[in-house]
């Protein structure tokens, strides 16, 4: 099979304008929670981009950990390749794609580290071998190879046996704060439905999107 061949045709549902919650938020939890109880595996799973110092973009998938309506949550090593970017520049993108319903949603804003309450809560809340992984791993930096971080972690098991393990300073959380969320659903001939939100002076504008 071609590649260009590649094709489907979304059917499932529509949406309006007239369908949508004022707020922003409220509309993403609604279409979370139908989501979730559609069992799709990894719901969390977004792309991040951020900018490097070169001003090119930079994608990778991580974990949503929580939202309100102060913005998404994720955590990651600061001194990684993303935690250097944002350290630089602030500012973020998030892409969720949920294929069994046919549904993304975009969001873009800046981005502010959580505080360290949250950091710890979160932290504490992981299982022990994700808590030394933290710890273990210097994240995208070069390394010889995988027995280093092996040897990182054999250490720390025993270090850290029966014991509390501390949050390192260098990992934490952040909160990507929308300035602009885009509810996009699959239409048939690829006439789609896109419903943007625009913060202006405080205030969520709602706009259609030419698909």
């Amino acid at each position: 099979m071609s590649i260009s061949s590649i094709r489907k045709d979304y059917q499932l549902k529509s949406l309006s304008e007239k369908d949508v919650k004022a707020d922003p938020f409220a509309q993403f939890a609604q279409w979370w929670d139908e989501a979730v109880a559609s069992e799709i595996d990894e719901v969390n799973a977004m792309t991040l981009s951020t900018v490097t110092f070169e001003g090119r973009p930079s994608s990778r998938i991580v974990l949503l950990k929580g939202f309100d309506e102060k913005g998404f949550v994720f955590f990651t090593n600061y001194e990684s390749d993303k935690g250097q970017q944002l350290s630089a520049h602030p500012f973020a993108s998030l892409v969720f794609f949920w294929k069994e319903l046919e549904r993304q949603v975009r969001v873009e804003g800046s981005v502010v580290k959580v505080s360290e309450q949250e950091s710890d809560d979160y932290f504490h809340s992981r299982p022990q071998g994700s808590q030394l992984g933290a710890i273990a791993s210097p994240q995208s930096r070069i390394i010889e190879g995988r027995s280093i971080i092996e040897k990182n972690l054999e250490n720390l098991q025993e270090q850290y046996q029966g014991a509390v393990i501390p949050r390192p300073s260098h990992w934490g959380g952040y909160r990507v704060l929308p300035e602009t969320i885009e509810f996009w659903q699959g239409r048939s001939s690829r006439l789609h439905d896109r419903i943007k939100y625009i913060k202006e002076a405080n205030v969520w504008r709602i706009v259609r999107l030419a698909p």
